[in-house]
């Protein structure tokens, strides 16, 4: 069985045809022209001798033209029926009093019906293009007939009115002249009429003087005939004029009726705005239902909208009826309601059932997300504390975690929101993949209300205290029993629970202990053969050490000897980081015990005696882990940290002389360095002992050349003289090089008074003299000295 198109569609596609065979014709054409003149100048040429070899290129192809023949046609097409029109216009308003009511009925009537026929004439001599111009020509004619109608014999009535009937009358008219046989063809009448009709309804509302409520109403009515017109009318150029003035004036009657919603001062007002709410959310539910075949993704988003709009038109007239603490409840217990158009099944479209629920979707967000500003108060607002430590405990849960912030009146909403939507995600998402994701979502949620509870209820503060201790613990257990996904939001929640529990007991000095005691104790046993252990062992030290400092605060010690209680978690964290290495907790373990190291630290900074004993007890820890065959480096950090300490140690006991700083620096230095020599031979002696013997022998050389006693250079001198010895003796370049050079100048500054003295005898003439001497002496003896000199470079080259 043969389908024939209908004649329209086959009409356009026999044009098509057309311009091709024109266009292809017009190619041919030209290359026929080329090829006559090439075979006219090859025989007006003479003949060649036999002997010419060399052969001439073949002529250049004529160049393709840029703009094929039917472009141009419909560029002057238009064009003409541009000036066409714009001389129709100019006669309209500007030459029309020039003539009486009979030469302008005339010669208007006669232009318009010429312009109008004219179309039916050119097809059926096929010729489609003119056609159209001289159709778009009658058209605009049209309009301008409209206007002179109502200049010359409507002027006194009112604009509006006359335009919204004259619109309606345009678009009817188009719309006749483009379904009639003669003129079915043409392409342009029917979206100009649809064009048209988007403003008689607008218009009329305007004209009529009515409120917003009926011009949100003509809008609304005007997309439904749209919509309407979208999925009924096969044509297309039609259809996406429909698309868009449905949009255009839909989106505009939504805004519109929206704006009215918000705004209503009353349930009446409120009905009204809802009721076009409702009707534009028929409209959107309408199209996606006959669009859901072909155009899945416009079904869904339509269908998405209608959901959206008819919670909107309903929760508008609840706000009315209920106390406004509520308003969020009925919103979301309508877009629950949306999900039952998943359980409609061969009823509805899937792409409707999808839309319907997205929307239901984007409600319980919103709803979440009206709840957020509670949560974010009930866990944020303890931290109102950490500036009021100890200061007495509230009256209640509410108090404690408000602390001075205003307490919200809707509040008690928060929590109900909360099950709600936990409650849809464990019973509506069935899906394998999204289900286990849903359950932790719902897992969330559930803890979060229970969060909410005791300050929602204003529970007593002890109460309270217990709730959120209780729920820590729950927390941990899951997180040692569950799965990986449900482990990491168990871990999640037990972290924030506690945080939040911790700054809630700050308010009072027993819970505060009490507090920080148990949730040591809880994340230390977490711990312990436990996958969440590289989360909860550094936690469990975090809340050791608050538990330190709470202590030392309690008891009325100074920070100083706090500190000594710090101390206690880098201990800890030494003795058990490897042991935690299966779960890798190790190296969050060591970063903590550091840090509570620094900690004490700075507690100990105002008491110097005290923080020479912590800094050389953190040398012993750090010493202790230096042991462990991945953690050698450390030792460099345990020297550090006992030189610090005896450094310290020294300056409270006020003592200023270098060498009691550098010695302890030195010693253990050379013997590293020794130690380092005895394993690597080849080692330089620079890096070896280089930094040991700088470390004394610099300071003191200048604190000798400072001091006027003789004990300090002579002790110096003797020290630079047995380092000097020793690197000739084992030919060692740095204690050679260092030792010599300390010498040579202290043995300068002890010789400098009797330099000056002998200076300061000898007459004035006797220095430049004795100058000059020296460097004749140096000049006749040049090459000798240059000798010299590289004879020590090369011995001193050969030592280490």
């Amino acid at each position: 069985m043969t389908h024939l198109p209908p004649p329209a569609e086959e009409l356009r596609l026999l044009d098509a045809e057309l311009r091709q065979l024109d266009s292809r014709r017009s190619q041919l054409l030209a290359r026929r022209a080329w090829l006559v003149a090439a075979l006219q100048q090859t025989r007006q040429q003479p003949q060649q001798a036999g002997a010419q070899t060399r052969t001439q290129p073949p002529p250049a192809a004529p160049p393709r033209p840029e703009t094929a023949a039917p472009s141009v046609q419909n560029v002057l097409l238009v064009l003409g029926g541009v000036l066409l029109t714009l001389a129709a216009a100019v006669f309209t308003l500007v030459s029309w009093g020039q003539m009486g009511i009979t030469g302008r009925a005339l010669v208007l009537g006669a232009v318009t019906l010429a312009a109008l026929a004219g179309p039916a004439l050119l097809l059926k001599r096929g010729l489609r293009s003119t056609a159209e111009s001289v159709a778009g020509l009658g058209l605009a004619l049209t309009v301008l007939d409209a206007y002179a109608l109502h200049e010359a014999a409507l002027a006194g009535t009112d604009g509006a009115g006359y335009a919204a009937a004259a619109t309606a009358v345009l678009a009817g008219v188009w719309s006749a002249y483009g379904l009639l046989p003669a003129t079915a063809a043409l392409r342009l009448p029917l979206p100009c009429a649809l064009a048209a009709a988007q403003f008689p309804l607008l218009l009329w509302a305007l004209s009529a003087g009515a409120d917003p409520y009926a011009i949100s109403a003509a809008l609304l009515v005007t997309a439904g005939l749209d919509s309407l017109a979208a999925v009924r009318v096969p044509a297309v150029s039609v259809r996406i004029c429909a698309v868009v003035g449905a949009y255009g004036t839909g989106g505009s009657g939504v805004v519109a009726a929206g704006w009215l919603s918000v705004t209503a001062d009353g349930p009446g007002a409120a009905a009204r705005a809802g009721g076009l709410l409702l009707l534009a959310a028929a409209i959107a539910l309408g199209a996606a239902w006959r669009v859901s075949g072909s155009g899945a993704r416009h079904a869904l988003g339509l269908a998405a909208a209608s959901g959206l709009l008819t919670v909107g038109a309903l929760g508008a007239v609840a706000r009315f009826a209920v106390p406004a603490q509520w308003v969020v409840l009925v919103h979301l217990a309508l877009g629950v309601a949306l999900l039952a158009g998943l359980r409609a099944g061969r009823l509805l479209p899937d792409a409707v059932r999808h839309g319907v629920a997205w929307a239901s979707a984007v409600v319980q967000v919103l709803s979440l997300l009206w709840a957020l500003p509670v949560v974010a108060l009930v866990v944020m607002g303890p931290a109102g504390w950490l500036g009021r430590v100890w200061s007495g405990a509230p009256s209640d849960a509410r108090a404690a975690v408000a602390v001075e912030a205003p307490w919200p009146s809707d509040a008690p909403a928060a929590p109900v929101v909360l099950l709600a939507v936990a409650a849809v995600l464990t019973s509506v998402v069935r899906a394998e993949q999204w289900r286990p994701r849903a359950r932790l979502g719902a897992l969330g949620l559930l803890w979060t209300a229970a969060l909410l509870l005791p300050a929602i209820l204003a529970a007593p503060y002890l109460a309270g205290l217990a709730v959120l201790g209780v729920m820590t613990a729950a927390a941990l257990y899951l997180g040692r029993t569950t799965a990986s996904g449900a482990r990491i939001t168990a871990l999640v929640l037990a972290l924030v629970t506690a945080a939040d529990l911790t700054l809630v007991s700050l308010a009072s000095q027993t819970a505060t202990l009490v507090v920080l005691s148990l949730l040591t104790a809880l994340l230390a046993a977490a711990s312990w053969r436990s996958d969440v252990a590289p989360f909860t062992a550094p936690a469990a030290l975090v809340y050791a050490a608050a538990l330190a400092v709470a202590t030392g605060g309690a008891v009325d010690w100074p920070p100083a000897r706090t500190a000594l209680l710090v101390l206690v978690v880098p201990v800890a964290a030494a003795l058990l980081a490897p042991r935690l290495a299966p779960w890798r907790a190790t190296v969050p373990v060591e970063a903590v015990g550091a840090a509570a190291g620094l900690l004490a630290v700075g507690l100990a900074v105002t008491d110097p005696p005290l923080l020479a004993l912590v800094l050389a007890l953190c040398g012993v820890i750090t010493s202790g882990t230096a042991l462990r065959p991945d953690r050698r480096s450390a030792g460099y950090a345990a020297t550090a940290l006992f030189v610090l300490a005896a450094w310290v140690r020294l300056a409270a006991w006020e003592v200023g002389t270098p060498e009691a700083y550098t010695l302890p620096v030195t010693i253990p230095a050379l013997l590293v360095g020794a130690l380092r020599r005895r394993r690597d031979p080849q080692l330089s002696s620079w890096t070896a002992y280089g930094p040991g013997l700088a470390a004394t022998l610099l300071p003191s050389l200048v604190a000798a050349w400072g001091d006027p006693h003789w004990t300090r250079p002579l002790l110096l001198g003797t020290a630079a003289l047995l380092v000097t010895l020793l690197g000739a003796r084992h030919h060692l370049q740095a204690p050679l090089v260092l030792g010599g050079s300390v010498l040579a100048l202290v043995t300068l500054h002890e010789l400098a008074p009797y330099v000056v003295q002998v200076t300061g005898a000898l007459p004035r003439w006797a220095p430049p003299a004795l100058a000059g001497l020296l460097l004749l002496a140096l000049g006749a003896t040049y090459e000798q000295r240059i000798r010299d000199v590289r004879r020590v470079r090369e011995v001193l080259g050969r030592m280490n």
